[in-house]
């Protein structure tokens, strides 16, 4: 089954600031999700896992039951887990 993608305004906002090609390339790993791409579980949070598109990072959250993928944040590797 397909999951639905939802994603943030935070991470909208982060997506939309970063040139054309790299907001194909963030938009393109995201449409996979949550099968493809190098996923790794967040610590302490048992629904919530990262996605990494080059020096950038996708925060992101599974419904199982809903087939669901929310995005909660995006940005880049060394500030995206400073915020959570």
């Amino acid at each position: 089954m397909k999951y639905s993608v939802v994603i943030s305004k935070k991470a909208q906002k982060f997506i939309r600031a970063q040139q054309p090609k790299q907001q194909k390339r963030i938009l393109d790993a995201i449409n996979k999700l949550p099968d493809e791409g190098d996923i790794v579980p967040l610590e302490g949070n048992t629904n919530a896992y990262r996605l990494r598109v080059g020096d950038y990072r996708i925060i992101y959250e599974v419904d199982n039951g809903a087939f669901i993928v929310i995005v909660v944040d995006a940005g880049n590797r060394g500030q995206i887990y400073k915020r959570r």
